[in-house]
């Protein structure tokens, strides 16, 4: 925040035009984040969670190299959980919690980041209509009993087979077949 205020003054100095309220947030990316997230939100505005690195992190798995990547899995139950702690810490102080990363994109994770209370996502553009499709095809309340049934399960194979099962009951499962 310090670094902050000292920008802000040189914008001021230099007679730029600048929100001075501008909201500050923080990238949750490490497991040590989402362990003190509810003593960082009281820093910031809201949450930003980089889920790339924070499954890594938590995973302790190098996406990028071939004898251990296939070993990283955005709907591992301790990713979810994860997740779900962060956003809760946020939602808890009033503020609003987001997503980048793939796994903002991929469309059998979408119902379960909805009913995780996610605000926001980041994704590139090629993405947005499968999502967009996928959000306002569910309600948030089964969105949200989806999250939380697939939280309790203990195995990615159970956690899969269980969202797949969802967007086929949803009449959705077209839209798995381009990313899975």
């Amino acid at each position: 925040k310090e670094l902050l205020e000292e920008a802000k003054e040189e914008l001021r100095r230099e007679g730029r035009d600048f929100d001075p309220n501008m909201p500050i947030g923080m990238m949750v990316e490490t497991p040590s984040a989402v362990w003190l997230a509810t003593r960082l939100i009281r820093e910031v505005d809201f949450f930003s969670i980089g889920t790339n690195d924070l499954i890594q992190y938590l995973l302790a798995v190098d996406r990028n190299n071939r004898k251990v990547a296939q070993l990283y899995e955005p709907l591992h139950p301790a990713v979810l959980s994860a997740i779900h702690e962060t956003v809760q810490a946020a939602k808890g102080a009033g503020k609003w919690a987001g997503m980048c990363g793939e796994m903002a994109a991929d469309p059998l994770c979408t119902i379960v980041l909805l009913g995780l209370g996610l605000d926001d996502v980041s994704m590139g553009p090629f993405f947005i209509p499968v999502i967009k499709r996928i959000v306002r095809s569910v309600s948030y309340s089964a969105a949200r009993a989806i999250a939380r049934d697939v939280t309790s399960m203990g195995t990615v194979k159970e956690v899969k087979g269980y969202l797949f099962d969802s967007m086929k009951s949803l009449g959705l499962i077209e839209l798995l077949e381009m990313y899975h």
